[in-house]
């Protein structure tokens, strides 16, 4: 089987978000560049570990292939989600981007993904009030958990980032949903559930989002915690915001199209090569039949292109893939 190269593709999915529903994302960095190395991080280790903000890919380059993605047909997604490889905002063109994504797509709303660190800068802030929503992160409040579960560029302060959170969130008009990772050992303890209720209490965030890892992270230090105590987290926090389970949406009133093999093992493949994902992952993410899914998968491993990560369960069916 010969297939196209997917590494310079900066439009990606669209896949399954258990935020936000049938995501398309735009990869605003080409490679893993961010201002932290996170453990539990679905992507791969931080290559480059930097707070510059540059246009790391040109903004005509991503707003073109979006546009000819709009043009090939494909069914539209829920939303447009700034997001990849690594931190969005460190793009120095994210506000033009926000734009052209909804001069592109105006009946679809944009969303950023964002770990928080630049939130201090007044010029981050500003661009980011064009979108409908933003996906903060803030995983812990305490300096040792956060160096250990985030590793941050050496100039990212915790307590810089967390103000300029909140400072955020009295200028945003859209829909603000806070993201809290938790990771067993590291971040799951009783002092950061403190001190993480006073803050999301100042911050009000539309929703929050108690979640753990889904999928395998780039370091193996990195554990998934127990549903008693992600039971515990979301009892504790709801009082303040609404929180959720983050269960997977699915577009189940749409027909499921037949599609070329050649054709959704190429979109497989694009897609594993964004994160690890399992075939029933696969299948909701691309509108496909999980059979002939399961197909492509078998395909893929036989001619060497993606390998098998290893499972949550003993269940087949919670198997992840990645591209090699």
């Amino acid at each position: 089987m010969t297939l196209p190269p997917v590494s310079s593709a900066h439009v990606f999915g669209p896949v399954t978000s258990g935020r936000l529903g049938r995501s398309l994302g735009i990869d605003l960095l080409g490679e893993k560049i961010c201002s932290f190395d996170c453990l539990y991080c679905e992507v791969k280790p931080t290559t480059r570990l930097i707070l510059d903000r540059r246009e790391w890919v040109p903004t005509a380059q991503l707003l073109d292939e979006l546009r000819q993605w709009r043009d090939a047909g494909h069914t539209p997604p829920e939303v447009l989600t700034l997001g990849g490889s690594g931190e969005p905002t460190l793009h120095s063109g994210l506000g033009a981007i926000i734009a052209g994504c909804k001069a592109l797509f105006p009946n679809l709303p944009v969303a950023v993904l964002t770990n928080s660190s630049l939130m201090h800068l007044p010029e981050v802030r500003r661009e980011l009030q064009a979108a409908d929503m933003v996906l903060p992160s803030m995983d812990t409040l305490i300096e040792a958990e956060y160096r250990r579960l985030n590793r941050p560029h050496r100039q990212v302060d915790l307590q810089r980032m967390a103000q300029g959170l909140l400072a955020f969130r009295q200028e945003y008009t859209g829909r603000l949903l806070l993201e809290i990772l938790l990771s067993k050992g590291i971040n799951d303890s009783n002092a950061n559930l403190a001190a993480l209720q006073d803050y999301v209490a100042r911050l009000q965030p539309d929703r929050v989002d108690i979640v753990t890892l889904s999928r395998p992270g780039a370091y193996p230090e990195a554990v998934a915690v127990d549903a008693a105590t992600l039971g515990r987290w979301r009892a504790t926090l709801c009082g303040h915001a609404p929180t959720t389970a983050c269960a997977p949406l699915l577009c189940a009133s749409e027909p499921l199209p037949r599609q070329d093999p050649e054709t959704l093992a190429q979109a497989v493949l694009a897609s594993l090569s964004r994160r690890p994902q399992t075939a029933l992952q696969l299948a909701q993410a691309l509108h496909a039949p999980a059979v002939a899914v399961q197909l492509a998968l078998e395909k893929l491993q036989q001619s060497g292109h993606i390998q098998h990560r290893g499972s949550k369960t003993d269940d087949p069916s919670e198997q992840f893939f990645s591209a090699i």
